[in-house]
């Protein structure tokens, strides 16, 4: 398989590191990567690709990050909000890297709401 250029893998990356605008801005984790994937989506397969596969996870671990805390009532959300926003950060950043490589990263635990 061909590597995708450059400009794609850069977007790819930005789709990925867009999730961190959900640190600053409500949701922003969730709108970044949608911005990035409906402008691209139809000019670069890689980024359709990866922006999808970022949407899908954040999707999901905003639903992880819901529960989680409505957990904090039962004491075990106390121990499994910090858990599941620490993987959110890691594995986000681990498919940035992969993505500005040239690999189409599927992250873990993954809800696939878009296809």
């Amino acid at each position: 398989m061909d590597l995708p250029d450059k400009e794609a893998r850069t977007w790819a990356m930005f789709a990925h590191l867009s999730t961190f605008a959900g640190h600053l801005v409500p949701f922003g984790n969730i709108v970044g990567p949608l911005i990035i994937w409906c402008l691209k989506k139809d000019e670069q397969p890689f980024v359709n690709d990866q922006g999808k596969e970022a949407l899908n996870f954040q999707i999901t671990m905003t639903i992880a990050l819901i529960v989680a805390g409505i957990s904090i009532f039962v004491l075990v959300g106390i121990v499994l909000f910090p858990a599941v926003w620490l993987f959110d950060v890691i594995v986000t950043i681990i498919a940035a890297v992969k993505a500005n490589e040239g690999v189409a990263y599927r992250y873990p635990c993954c809800i696939r709401f878009v296809s």
